[in-house]
């Protein structure tokens, strides 16, 4: 009888009861032998790893999608901040028409998208953009996060700035109906950014996938039904 297989985007089970230990610490620092350690022991690593996604990263909008209905076959989808292209290699399974990201950083070629090395803020690549997806996208999201400092209010300012931004861009660029998610951290979206998005969007959430560590702070902003008109 052939085995059951494991159903593609969990982590379930794999690493359940297994610890690993790295024995040779010279060279590394404290904070990198701890890194290591977690991510030895990371069933969503070790599951990412086997799946051929580019990070763990990828089933948290694999769950995200699961929730909220996201993506449906045929969408036009922008990766905002796409490095290392996991979020987009799960658009592209997921059947979307067109999936087209963006970052700073160079991005291994990911089948199926195409990437692009810039930036969104940049006017000329919001116009690139909108030529390459032949019109108007019906999601934009956004797994962009700053380097932390370790001070919460910094931090909480510096990702906060990156969702305004993100957001800004999806109400330039989002169809009529379309849906957009942004990482943020805990201690809530700021109100003025709440209430924006409230005003164009029909349904706003937030969540955090399962798939986010414990100890991290990241939720995301689930926004659906893009009004595309405020008044």
């Amino acid at each position: 009888m052939k085995k059951p297989t494991q159903r593609e985007g969990s982590a379930k089970n794999h690493n359940a009861g297994l610890t690993v230990s790295l024995r040779k610490t010279r060279g590394r620092s404290t904070s990198q032998q701890r890194w290591l350690t977690r991510q030895l022991n990371d069933p969503y690593v070790r599951a990412a790893q086997q799946q051929g996604w580019r990070s763990r990263a990828a089933f948290k909008l694999i769950e995200l999608d699961e929730k909220f209905h996201l993506l449906k076959p045929g969408f036009k989808v922008i990766d905002l901040g796409a490095a290392p292209g996991g979020w987009s290699q799960v658009a592209v399974k997921k059947k979307a028409a067109k999936v087209i990201g963006i970052d700073l950083l160079p991005v291994e070629p990911v089948i199926g998208a195409e990437i692009i090395q810039g930036d969104f803020t940049d006017p000329d690549n919001l116009q690139l953009l909108m030529d390459k997806l032949q019109g108007k996208a019906d999601l934009v999201m956004s797994d962009m996060a700053p380097n932390t400092t370790g001070h919460t209010m910094t931090d909480h300012i510096r990702i906060m700035d990156l969702a305004e931004q993100a957001l800004d861009f999806a109400s330039q660029i989002l169809a009529v109906n379309g849906n957009f998610v942004a990482k943020v951290f805990q201690g809530g979206t700021e109100k003025e950014m709440l209430n924006s998005l409230k005003r164009q969007f029909s349904v706003v959430k937030h969540a955090k996938p399962p798939a986010s560590r414990k100890e991290s702070r990241e939720l995301y902003v689930i926004a659906k039904g893009f009004k595309a008109i405020v008044k």
